[in-house]
């Protein structure tokens, strides 16, 4: 059987494929839902989408430099090939940090709490991956090494994937699907986080620890990865960084804000009346 065509639909000489496509449908869910919250925390309506303006394509740009400086020696050969992002190869912990710096000058800027934007758009980061990894399913990669079908099919899979990850003759892992369900637990879990009012910045700190322990393991079956040694992984060492930094975050975040939680109301502090003197 033939695989999915990566085009969707063409307009003149302009091909649209189904990874941009599914793309953007991750990131207006996630922005769906952490429009709801930042207005239930009172903030203005646009401040998110307003916040997304300058993430989005700062994000795009560090997540496409991320992928090309660690595939530097294909790139130098094949330069015309850095900006063609529609054909995949862009790296999640790259646009995190370009989202994160953003999002950190931003709220400065606009003097609200960092920690709490953060937590609110944790569901949303994860909901945008957990859709965002069928992109890749289209375009047939970030898979596994080789497997038979007779294990592709004893997982219950429907044939639309058994027959997407049977690439020039052999099957292999769909990592891809078990990064989207780990991906899809995690937002169900944040999202349930929440009822719990946790300190503020957990959220946020939970989400890096979870979204690493998942992809650690699962960067392991794959075979596209990008590595920073001929043995080691740039994403599995990303990941024992994060979940590292997590914990210490998180007695951190406990230390120092024990009495802030995830619905508390922001106070500016007003200054201090001078004692007049008598």
């Amino acid at each position: 059987m033939e695989p999915l065509n990566r085009v969707a639909f063409e307009i003149g000489p302009f091909a649209v494929n189904w990874y941009g496509i599914i793309i953007m449908i991750g990131v207006l869910l996630g922005v769906w839902v952490a429009n709801r919250e930042t207005i239930r925390h009172g903030f203005p309506p646009g401040f998110f989408s307003d916040l997304l303006l300058y993430a989005l394509p700062i994000s795009i740009v560090s997540a496409r430099l991320y992928y090309v400086v660690f595939r530097w020696e294909y790139f130098s050969q094949n330069p015309q090939q850095i900006l063609a992002i529609w054909e995949g190869g862009i790296a999640i912990h790259g646009a995190l940090i370009g989202a994160f710096l953003t999002a950190y000058v931003y709220t400065k800027k606009k003097q609200v709490s960092f920690w709490k934007v953060a937590d609110i758009a944790a569901p949303s980061l994860i909901l945008g991956q957990a859709i965002g990894r069928w992109g890749n399913f289209i375009n047939q990669e970030a898979h596994g090494g080789p497997v038979t079908k007779t294990f592709l099919e004893s997982l219950r899979l429907p044939d639309f994937i058994i027959n997407q990850m049977y690439i020039d003759g052999v099957y292999y892992h769909p990592t891809f699907l078990y990064e989207s369900v780990w991906n899809f637990c995690g937002f169900i879990l944040f999202m349930l986080m929440r009822k719990l009012n946790p300190t503020r910045g957990y959220l946020i700190v939970s989400y890096a620890i979870w979204y690493s322990v998942g992809r650690f393991f699962i960067e392991g079956m794959r075979t596209d990865s990008l590595m920073v040694t001929e043995s080691l992984r740039a994403a599995q060492l990303m990941s024992i960084f994060l979940v590292g930094l997590g914990v210490c975050l998180l007695v951190y975040l406990r230390r120092k804000y024990p009495d802030v939680q995830y619905w508390s109301q922001d106070q500016k502090r007003k200054p201090k009346r001078k004692k007049k003197k008598k």
